[in-house]
């Protein structure tokens, strides 16, 4: 049986769970990548495996031409549509995540610096004097993709704040690589090619600040700056960053919501080219540009992108004198002992730091999970193998790619052990650091106020749940006997708050019926009128709604008088108000101690939810 969802969780969820459960997925194609190329390059064809990606390509037009060999397209140029979606991960944080509150961000960032400065002190002390050391950033990075994967094989032991603060780690560290690729990594800089891309990129605000919106302006000068910063010397990757920055994120503005519906109508009326071709550019228009170019190339870059650039780039010849070298290389060593020790400790020592001084900063994840995202992040992949194929050739670069792979691998193993670990510890244990944890983002604009609320339940139970819903709207229909046994089971816990959302542009009876619930609050009976119309969907026209009224024990005449004179209708407009101030278009939206929730709505996971917000809330003495 399929999970309930609320429509916009069926279309896309939401992005930061769409962007995990993606790599997630791509994990295990990132995985059966480095296999392979670990098996072409130890088949008994190893030359094959350099030959390939040592292949020339060129593109000419007219008298330029762009020369590159298989492994650079991949790593120069299909890369930066990496970063590009990394970019745009970025940018939607700081939209919408959790990098809209600055002071809440500046831990896991202080913690992400931790966890880069110390695996780069590791591995200059270990090759301290030696050529080797200009290698120093290849233990630097964490992979997005692998440490999800390990997250996600960690299962429920890792609590939601755990993966906001590793991705917002990684994002961190991706952003710090690259800078330091430009930087420490890019010799011969060419300052007229360099000034070329600034200012085509100048030209990009331009016209996004004019309000183009159409693609190709942006892909000819995109590919442009792209061109421009491979020909300066500094790494090309740089400008998909750059570029996925600009890529702004919002809800949907209920405005654009309504003209994509009157615009859908007028196609179904008249199905015409022209009206196809309008309803599709008004509905694509209606997402943010952010989560349409996400939902576009992630995909892409996931399952084609970063997987190729593994099979590029992770081939390395293992045999005993290979190993042997290896266990002696500091190189090798270097970076192991940074992704394996240097990461943890620097992850776990700065935040202990930028909490524990006078007006420190706030805790953004208990003590046993910080630990626990602190081993994950030494498994470091795709940043560090672009790094190390900047630093090095030949028998070094084979060092450092085994390096890479064995620390991944540990790192993985130790993250693993220390979240069964967690799992085991004494809930006093557990609870290490809570008094010193940040309050969560509130999304809900219009906080509950018992005296204008509708409120099933208790009006102080520890956790609220609070839904914009549609009488009218079948989604709605089905959650509603979902709630009212959420509402029995917890008990004294749980205070369920009911807010109008109707959508009139879809449900030509919801407004009517919104306003008939709040004659009926007049009277007192709201919680009974609100369940009668949901079991009536169908069948909400003005005399319906009085049969109703009727069949309630309302006194009619004056539900019919407030119901003509729309008495209700300022009374529904404020919830309406609410909820587009909170980002709210569709039906049914919940909201849990505040926080917007997400995807399925079924039973078993808005109880999961709520029994984890009552484990985060004290136990107030009755």
């Amino acid at each position: 049986m399929a999970l309930a969802q609320t429509p916009r969780a069926r279309r896309l969820a939401s992005p930061i769970r769409e962007f995990i459960a993606t790599q997630n997925s791509g994990a295990v194609v990132l995985l059966g990548a480095t296999i392979v190329a670990l098996l072409w390059a130890n088949s008994p064809w190893p030359d094959s495996y350099d030959d390939v990606w040592h292949t020339e390509f060129a593109i000419r037009f007219g008298d330029a031409v762009l020369d590159l060999d298989l492994r650079h397209w991949v790593n120069d140029g299909l890369t930066a549509l990496f970063f590009f979606v990394v970019g745009l991960e970025i940018r939607r944080e700081f939209d919408m995540g959790e990098l809209r509150e600055r002071r809440r961000v500046a831990t896991p960032v202080l913690a992400a610096i931790g966890g880069m400065t110390a695996p780069a002190l590791i591995y200059l002390a270990v090759n301290l004097g030696d050529p080797t050391a200009r290698g120093w950033a290849i233990a630097m990075g964490t992979d997005t993709a692998f440490a999800l994967g390990v997250l996600t094989l960690v299962g429920a032991r890792a609590s939601p704040r755990t993966r906001t603060f590793l991705l917002t780690l990684v994002i961190v560290d991706d952003v710090a690589a690259l800078t330091i690729i430009a930087i420490a990594y890019s010799d011969d800089v060419s300052l007229p090619a360099l000034g070329v891309a600034v200012a085509l990129y100048g030209v990009v605000l331009l016209v996004k600040h004019l309000g183009v919106r159409h693609g190709v302006p942006y892909f000819i000068l995109g590919t442009g700056i792209w061109l421009a910063t491979l020909t300066s010397g500094v790494h090309a990757t740089l400008a998909g960053v750059a570029l996925g920055l600009l890529g702004s994120a919002y809800p949907p503005p209920r405005a654009a919501l309504e003209r994509a519906g009157a615009m859908w109508t007028l196609f179904r009326e008249q199905p015409v080219p022209e009206y196809a071709r309008s309803a599709s550019r008004v509905l694509a228009t209606a997402v943010s540009p952010n989560e349409r170019l996400q939902h576009l190339f992630h995909p892409w870059t996931t399952f084609l992108i970063v997987p190729l650039f593994a099979l590029a780039n992770a081939g390395v010849v293992v045999n005993g004198d290979v190993l042997r070298d290896a266990m002696t290389s500091p190189i090798t060593l270097g970076i192991v002992a940074g992704l394996v020790i240097g990461k943890p400790v620097g992850i776990v020592g700065m935040t202990w730091l930028a909490t524990r001084t006078r007006g420190g900063l706030p805790l953004t994840t208990p003590w046993p999970q910080l630990i626990g995202a602190g081993t994950i992040g030494g498994v470091g992949f795709t940043v560090s193998l672009l790094i190390a194929g900047i630093a090095f050739d030949g028998a070094e670069l084979e060092d450092a790619k085994l390096g890479i792979l064995t620390a991944s691998i540990i790192a993985s193993v130790l993250a693993l052990l220390v979240f069964r670990l967690i799992g085991r510890l004494p809930q006093r244990t557990l609870a290490a650091g809570r008094d010193r944890l940040a309050e969560p983002i509130i999304d809900l604009a219009e906080p509950v106020d018992p005296d204008v609320d509708h409120i099933r339940g208790p009006v102080d139970g520890r956790v609220t749940l609070v839904e914009y819903g549609d009488f009218e709207c079948p989604y709605c229909g089905r959650a509603e006997p979902i709630l009212r046994e959420l509402v029995q089971a917890f008990g004294k816990d749980l205070t369920f708050v009911f807010r109008h959302l109707p959508l009139p542009d879809v449900h030509e009876n919801a407004q009517l019926a919104a306003e008939a619930a709040e004659a009926a609050a007049k009277q007192d009976k709201f919680w009974e009128m609100h369940d009668r119309l949901f079991t009536a969907q169908d069948a909400l026209g003005f005399d319906d709604l009085v049969r109703y009224a009727q069949e309630l024990g309302l006194d009619v005449d004056r539900f019919t008088a407030d119901l003509s004179s729309r008495r209700g209708a300022l009374r529904v407009t404020r919830d309406v108000q609410s909820a587009e101030q909170s980002g709210v278009a569709g039906t049914p939206t919940f909201f849990i101690n505040g926080q917007r929730h997400y995807g399925a709505y079924d039973m078993e996971s808005l109880r999961t939810v709520i029994t984890r917000e009552l484990a985060a809330v004290p136990r107030r003495v009755r």
